[in-house]
């Protein structure tokens, strides 16, 4: 069992009320991940996700190894048949089939490189771990999803539910540096699984992937898209048309207190690092309504269900 993608899971339903149930008691299956290791690999940085993961194995009782290949590791090649004559050392045919040698899970976090997006699309490190290495590999962000933060997105929503159905947005807001499309791509993917009015909201030509928006309403007048929202989630992601590139940094698609206003007294959600005053004002990140910090304490809760899944899959 792997988990790549929000849509390896089979009831998101049913996923979210089992993750709720590990976060009242979170060390129950404390024996479960006994003499078993998690190495986590990471080819760029990393808060949350890093930390979350890793104690989320440690509440299972796993070991955990952790290295970071952009100052550690060996610069890797992916190319099949390449001449590594050039700046590569090791082959990811030898360094996947190592790895599991000395792990029971792998978790790969691997950021889209925002150049080429027939690269990134085909997910060149992801892609390289899950074809040649021998146990289970997680997705702890790729070029184009981020499932863990999605998970906990759910759950995070789930928690606060409203008696009617609610209606969502994730709303495109600027930013100083080129961002990918990894965690609104997961997002939109996690809200088709949902009953939901979905709503997302974004510059004209700030498009996401159509194969992965689908047939989700879009919206390009920000105000109309926030009109009685009860949930509001702020992300930036750079032009996917004009691959990487930002060709709007427009201020005015900044979440502000006034905006809010039009919803009806919406959540605000982000997958976290923001940046204040650009994404979302100090004056709505700060608010009550504002549930960013329950976002990122909840992705220790999916990382372990995750993990569960795959170490009770094994037995």
């Amino acid at each position: 069992m792997n988990y790549i993608s929000i849509q390896n899971i089979d009831s998101l339903n049913k996923w979210v009320k089992e993750a709720l149930k590990i976060k009242k008691k979170p060390l129950k299956n404390k024996k479960l991940g006994k003499n078993k290791t998690l190495g986590m690999l990471f080819f760029n940085s990393s808060l949350r996700t890093r930390l979350s993961t890793q104690k989320a194995a440690l509440n299972l009782g796993m070991n955990v190894m952790v290295m970071n290949f952009t100052s550690e590791g060996w610069t890797l090649e992916f190319e099949d048949g390449a001449i590594m004559n050039s700046g590569a050392s090791e082959h990811i045919k030898e360094a996947a089939a190592v790895v599991s040698q000395y792990c029971d899970i792998i978790a790969i976090r691997a950021f889209a490189g925002l150049v080429d997006k027939e690269k990134d699309n085909a997910e060149t490190v992801l892609m390289g771990f899950l074809k040649y290495a021998t146990v289970p590999v997680v997705n702890m962000e790729s070029a184009t999803g981020h499932p863990l933060q999605s998970l906990a997105d759910a759950i995070t929503m789930a928690e606060h539910k409203t008696e009617h159905r609610p209606k969502v947005v994730l709303t495109w807001a600027p930013h100083p540096r080129a961002l990918p499309q990894a965690v609104p791509n997961s997002f939109v993917q996690m809200m088709q699984l949902q009953d939901a009015d979905f709503v997302i909201t974004h510059p004209e030509g700030y498009e996401l992937n159509p194969e992965i928006t689908k047939d989700s309403k879009i919206e390009y007048d920000q105000d109309k898209a926030f009109e009685n929202a009860d949930f509001i989630y702020a992300k930036n992601w750079s032009n996917y048309n004009e691959y990487g590139q930002i060709t709007n940094s427009d201020p005015n698609w900044t979440v502000t207190a006034d905006k809010m206003k039009l919803t009806n007294n919406a959540k605000f959600m982000h997958c976290l690092p923001v940046r204040r005053n650009v994404i979302v004002t100090d004056e709505v990140i700060d608010s009550e309504n504002s549930i960013v910090i329950e976002q990122a304490n909840n992705r220790t809760y999916a990382a372990q269900l995750v993990l569960q899944k795959i170490l009770e899959n094994g037995k």
